[in-house]
């Protein structure tokens, strides 16, 4: 617990110096991972007449190893809809589930624009505790971007998630992201469709309203997994 408290600490004091066009709002991660795992991801966040999507594919390596690899797209308000990066991710289950007051895990993202020289290295910690039928969990994130074209820039993120579990099928959220370049807070209904034995497609959508001028005034993000 000493390392995780340190790792925490990194996390909250690490300076916010990220990019201009950088936002905090994405998908927020649980520290799980299930053996034999197999999915395909596909998630949007739009704003601002801009989308960014992501297309994954991913796997179990174990029962607490999971990597997935991404592809990245943008479309720009003009239609200019392009490839812009890659990335490779790996998240590891630290704790069985109910070992501990809360249950944690890290994870690591390696990302590389298509056209540039441009490097992007975050880390992770995921944190989540069940009260009853809600479900809080936190996603602490030191950044680190290098390469061409850009000075070296660290940057800190936080994203916070409180669910409620009505059911399997639908599951109401409220979800906080800050980082240097965004505050924002807003609804999330997300749930899970069983397609047969050992498979699920799990969904997402959220509505995430800018609390600063800094931030768009709404910004969308969808998800889908499907596990097999």
């Amino acid at each position: 617990m000493i390392v995780i408290q340190r790792i925490l600490l990194t996390l909250f004091i690490l300076p916010s110096l990220a990019l201009a066009d950088s936002s905090a709002i994405d998908k927020v991660y649980h520290p799980y991972v299930q053996p034999l795992e197999r999915e395909i991801e596909w998630r949007m966040i739009a704003a601002d007449d801009e989308q960014v999507h992501r297309l994954g594919l991913g796997k179990s390596f174990s029962d607490r190893l999971f990597i997935e690899a991404y592809l990245i797209a943008k479309d720009e308000k003009h239609g200019d809809f392009s490839l812009t990066a890659y990335e490779l991710e790996a998240k590891w289950q630290l704790t069985e589930q109910g070992e501990y007051s809360a249950d944690w895990g890290i994870i690591v993202e390696l990302e590389k624009q298509k056209s540039i020289n441009a490097w992007e290295l975050a880390a992770g910690l995921l944190i989540e505790k069940e009260w009853g039928r809600w479900v809080g969990t936190a996603n602490l994130w030191g950044i680190y971007e290098w390469g061409e074209d850009q000075d070296d820039e660290v940057e800190s993120v936080l994203a916070l998630q409180a669910r409620y579990r009505y059911s399997r099928f639908i599951e109401p959220a409220i979800e906080f992201y800050s980082g240097e370049n965004t505050r924002g807070l807003g609804p999330v209904l997300m749930g899970d469709i069983r397609m047969g034995r050992g498979k699920k497609l799990h969904w997402e959508v959220g509505a995430i309203i800018g609390l600063d001028s800094k931030t768009p005034d709404n910004t969308w993000r969808l998800l889908t997994e499907f596990e097999f």
